[in-house]
């Protein structure tokens, strides 16, 4: 696994990126593949853009332009939304090295940015709720949908998301309107951050810093996940996990003893045993 140090400004206790080395980083990775099927989209995708933010948001423009609007004009879009909250872009960085610090079977920055439907579909997001913020509130719509229509995840142009996020695999995430999710979050494929169909207003849960939410996992109604918990796969929550627990079961139903890492960050899935429970 490459080393981050190199691309964080301030050395491994910051969250400053240095995104011209990130970049550079990502073009060195580039070059290790050498197959002559592959070299027109390695130049399409990296080597004819001269910075991350333009390539990334040639990656959004043509992952998501359909007959609607096309890839030029939604990459234009983009490239419009960083321009004006430079932070997305910083924001996109850091989303991109916590995938590689996180996921085992990712040992480079290059592999994620090409070909990782989550870290696109989360990028994609933050365009849309730029936009949702921005009273655009269609054209955010038209995105969310072209977003689960192309990577399986849908996610409300509300929903609030901070830094270094990751969703693993992607496929059938979906998370609703007034959701909540804090920095350094992990979550895998299959989870619903919903709604219980009773309430109109603030109805989806808030996920804290740090959280991890195994694969299959449902967090109904407006609920608070404390930061540090971890969210046993397939467990449906209901009520409140408390900070540094893990959760498992329908309902779901703390066991264990509490810790005091971060799940979310270090990904540790074990589990304490099912019979020990608080």
């Amino acid at each position: 696994m490459n080393d981050p140090n190199n691309i964080l400004a301030s050395g491994p206790d910051s969250h400053e990126i240095n995104l011209d080395a990130l970049w550079e980083q990502i073009i060195n990775e580039s070059h290790s593949c050498c197959d002559p099927l592959l070299a027109s989209f390695f130049n399409t995708c990296i080597h004819s853009h001269p910075n991350f933010a333009t390539a990334l948001a040639c990656m959004i423009g043509r992952k998501l332009g359909d007959m609607s609007i096309s890839s030029s004009a939604l990459t234009q879009l983009v490239q419009e939304a960083y321009s004006a909250s430079p932070s997305l872009i910083s924001t996109a960085a850091a989303d991109l090295i916590a995938v590689m610090m996180r996921d085992a079977a990712c040992s480079n920055l290059v592999t994620p940015f090409l070909f990782f439907k989550g870290f696109h579909s989360i990028q994609a997001h933050r365009i849309s709720h730029w936009l949702w913020n921005h009273k655009r509130d269609f054209l955010a719509l038209h995105l969310q949908s072209r977003i689960s229509e192309v990577f399986g995840v849908d996610v409300h142009p509300a929903a609030k998301f901070g830094q270094r996020v990751m969703i693993d695999h992607a496929t059938a995430v979906v998370i609703g309107e007034t959701a909540v999710i804090e920095d350094d979050v992990s979550i895998l494929q299959g989870v619903t951050l919903g709604g219980t169909g009773k309430v109109e207003q603030d109805r989806h849960p808030k996920i804290r810093r740090g959280v991890l939410i195994g694969a299959g996992a449902k967090i109904l109604g407006n609920v608070e996940v404390g930061e540090g918990a971890k969210v046993g796969a397939g467990s449906i929550v209901l009520e409140r996990v408390h900070p540094y627990t893990t959760v498992v079961g329908n309902p779901a139903r703390q066991v264990g003893v509490r810790h005091r890492d971060m799940p979310g960050i270090s990904m540790d899935l074990s589990l304490p045993p099912i019979d020990y429970i608080i």
